[in-house]
């Protein structure tokens, strides 16, 4: 239970093609696909903090690939200089999630609603920011009130 958290928060899916982002309501209530930003074409972290400034974000969530043994690899070490890159240029405070599955639990809740997440690679990137973020939600969130 983490009572200081300031919404919103915006949860990053870092991909070496794509990066898919969420960001919560206002109130911290709900995560809701934002955008996927195809690192070919846009810089991510340009991009990312003129989201910040637009959104008036106030605390970042990047998903970071925790191997099933518990450890960190080489995806992990890219993950974390990422994030090191992104605090450089974006003062905020940078948390990091373990990630693992949130891509496979993003294609199932697509093949659910009678969507193709292959055919929808940018969707299902910005679906596993959504599970990344309500992850980091559910466990920073208030208890509760009945």
């Amino acid at each position: 239970m983490n009572e200081d958290i300031q919404h919103p928060v915006l949860a990053i899916d870092h991909g070496e093609a794509r990066i898919g982002l969420a960001i919560t309501d206002p109130v911290g209530i709900m995560a809701h696909p934002l955008e996927t930003i195809h690192v070919k074409n846009t810089p991510p972290i340009e991009r990312i903090s003129t989201l910040v400034k637009e959104r008036q974000v106030k605390q970042l969530v990047l998903g970071l690939p925790i191997r099933m043994d518990g450890t960190e690899g080489t995806a992990a070490e890219r993950i974390r200089a990422f994030g090191a890159e992104l605090t450089a240029k974006i003062d905020l405070p940078l948390h990091y999630i373990d990630e693992s599955l949130t891509t496979v639990a993003a294609a199932e809740k697509l093949h659910q609603a009678g969507k193709n997440a292959r055919k929808q690679k940018s969707i299902i990137d910005q679906a596993a920011a959504v599970e990344i973020l309500t992850a980091w939600l559910s466990q920073n969130s208030p208890e509760p009130l009945f």
